[in-house]
């Protein structure tokens, strides 16, 4: 099994001495930046949208800046930084490190300024950035899991890919006029993708994690299912695209129901004692809800767009995305995984900011109210992470001070095994 990955507490009880931040060590592995750079722009994006509006002045402003920040620019930036990561793992390849990947960080950062700044200049800049951004992301993860033949992830760069398309297609749409079902059709289907890349890592990741976690815990991985699963989400967005109602209703509501019954049989009161568990299962179990809120909403029972959209983002996305950056940031970082104050606080403002958004759907005296008692919450749990994770990831790993994360993985990796 990869060290990287080891569940065990080190055994040793003396604490090493904290090694000195190191350009090497932050550019060594893809979750290192973009962990940072994903967590920060979360809190300052809502920040920016809730108290802020008017600093919004670019083209791509108001409620549609909201939504492709918060999908594009944080919950996949978030899968990019594990995916980079996750395949030096599956394939004993590291995808991108050092200039490259600063590089690749560099077009982020130019993206999320364009897109702020006025003027059409700035924006067309932005739109190039941030799709070469998706396009080498994709092509890195492709080189090194086409390479070593790791044929059970050869879908992954083609959902990078497909992130990157409908993202091109939402801002197209923006320059051409802001044909606002397009916008949401386009922003439905960047959100749907971005659900099968989810479902596809989660049902992955949360049984290795937990039957190394809870001594003698035994529970399904899901292959089969996973597989139905999959190709439901993959239809569902063709539907979408192609404006089949029925079909995708019928994808929709089959993703989510097998979604629910896989956390179902991960035995979740077995691992109610543990957080950095417990906050997987209940962002898996959110995407599911979010995906049947989604079958609703197409067949016409739930009105508003909005439900199934912060279903699956904030409930679904940021609650799974809040416990990986934590459970595999300690793991890669040779850590103790075990959560602390600061961890478990973090979990309950991100669950809190998602109950207090969807109270803030209801049409209610109290809606604007909890829409910002939300927005604050959030950036207080993202601004935590940053304080607690930060000094961590720009420093060496601990065990390996020495030597770069991925010798580690390349020595036990075996091509094809998931995270």
């Amino acid at each position: 099994m990869p060290e990287l990955l080891q569940i065990e507490e080190p055994r040793s009880a003396a604490q090493p001495k904290m090694p000195a931040p190191q350009w090497r060590a932050f550019l060594e592995l893809g979750f290192r930046p973009l962990y940072i750079a994903g967590c920060l722009w979360a809190a300052v994006s809502v920040a920016l949208w809730v108290f802020a509006p008017k600093w919004l002045v670019g083209r791509l402003g108001g409620v549609l800046w909201h939504a492709h920040e918060m999908l594009w620019a944080f919950v996949a930036t978030i899968a990019v930084g594990f995916l980079l990561t996750a395949a030096a793992n599956w394939t004993g390849r590291n995808p991108m490190q050092g200039r490259a990947l600063g590089g690749l960080c560099l077009l982020w950062v130019i993206a999320r300024a364009g897109f702020l700044a006025a003027g059409d200049t700035a924006f067309v800049l932005a739109v190039v950035c941030e799709l070469l951004f998706f396009g080498v992301a994709a092509v890195a993860l492709g080189r090194v899991i086409y390479m070593a033949r790791s044929r059970r992830n050869y879908g992954l760069p083609l959902l990078m890919l497909g992130l990157g398309v409908t993202d091109a297609l939402y801002l197209c749409t923006i320059w051409q006029g802001r044909d606002y079902a397009a916008l949401m059709q386009y922003l439905y289907s960047g959100l749907l993708c971005m659900a099968v890349i989810a479902l596809l890592v989660a049902r992955r990741v949360i049984p290795f994690f937990a039957m190394r976690a809870v001594a003698g815990l035994q529970i399904p991985m899901h292959t089969a299912s996973g597989q139905w699963q999959l190709g439901a989400g993959v239809l569902a967005v063709a539907c979408l695209l192609l404006g089949w109602t029925s079909g995708l209703v019928a994808a929709l509501t089959l993703a989510g129901m097998l979604t629910l019954w896989q956390v179902l049989a991960w035995k979740p009161w077995a691992v109610r004692q543990v957080p950095l568990l417990w906050i997987l299962y209940l962002g898996h179990a959110a995407l599911g809800a979010g995906l049947l809120v989604a079958a609703a909403q197409a067949g016409g029972w739930v009105l508003r767009l909005a439900w199934p959209v912060h279903v699956i983002a904030v409930a679904g996305f940021a609650v799974l995305i809040i416990g990986m950056v934590t459970r595999t940031a300690l793991g890669h970082l040779g850590r103790p995984l075990r959560t602390d104050c600061a961890m478990v606080t973090m979990y309950g403002l991100v669950l809190a900011a998602a109950m207090l958004r969807l109270l803030a759907l209801w049409p209610t005296s109290l809606a604007l109210a909890a829409q910002h008692a939300s927005a604050l919450v959030w950036v207080l749990a993202f601004a935590l992470y940053l304080w607690r994770f930060a000094p961590l990831l720009i420093r060496p790993r601990l065990q390996q001070a020495s030597q770069p994360v991925v010798q580690v993985a390349a020595r036990a990796a075996r091509p094809g095994k998931p995270v």
